[in-house]
């Protein structure tokens, strides 16, 4: 079963191409979080087969994560912080996420921005804040843009490292599993990866000071 839903999966993505690419990561930088996790890996796989380029795939990964990042900012910007912390949490948006994010902002700025990029539970949150903070422009577009970019070509090389000189995985679950045991050494690298992340997340979360805005 999951063999099947992984074929579908990759099937989809290759038949979306790179708007696929681009509305997926678009979501997972909204209220929509889609973990990136499982959008970028395919589509690099994919461009591995030669359906798509690498080069492609992280520009549509890095605009979509951009576009979707600019709509929570200016929607945010727009309406204000007590709309916000008021009808986030019927969005998945609790007060304690929103207070948490907005805490990252006001100390971290916009090497904050970019680093959250990087980082779960604050990736798809940290637009919100940044745009009722009004924290500028300019700078938000810029730290944004890299941090997605970066994120997007990482999770494309491993993905094309670790699948994309393997189509078979798609023929069967035997030779999904084959693959696995041949690559294990790249499955563990995106573990420890994501747990390293985590754990800079939690140190940063240390440092942060309770600021002065009325979410509090």
């Amino acid at each position: 079963m999951l063999h099947e839903w992984l074929r579908i999966w990759f099937q989809w993505v290759e038949l979306w191409g790179y708007g696929g690419v681009f509305i997926l990561m678009a979501m997972e930088s909204s209220i929509i979080p889609v973990p990136s996790e499982i959008v970028m890996p395919p589509a690099a796989f994919w461009a591995a087969q030669g359906r798509m380029s690498f080069v492609g795939v992280v520009l549509a990964g890095t605009a979509g994560s951009y576009f979707g990042s600019l709509v929570s900012y200016w929607a945010s910007r727009w309406i204000g912080e007590a709309f916000v912390t008021r009808y986030g949490k019927r969005v998945g948006f609790s007060e304690e996420k929103l207070a948490f994010a907005g805490m990252w902002v006001q100390q971290f700025g916009a090497v904050g921005v970019f680093i959250a990029r990087l980082l779960p539970v604050v990736r798809h949150l940290i637009s919100i804040p940044a745009g009722f903070l009004k924290m500028p422009f300019t700078a938000f577009s810029m730290t944004t843009v890299l941090g997605a970019g970066l994120w997007c070509f990482v999770l494309a090389w491993m993905g094309q490292e670790a699948i994309g000189s393997n189509p078979e995985i798609l023929q069967s679950p035997e030779a999904m599993m084959s693959v696995i045991k041949a690559k294990m050494h790249w499955f563990l690298g995106g573990v420890i990866l994501v747990a390293l992340l985590y754990l800079v997340l939690l140190s940063m979360k240390k440092r942060l000071r309770k600021p002065d805005f009325s979410i509090y």
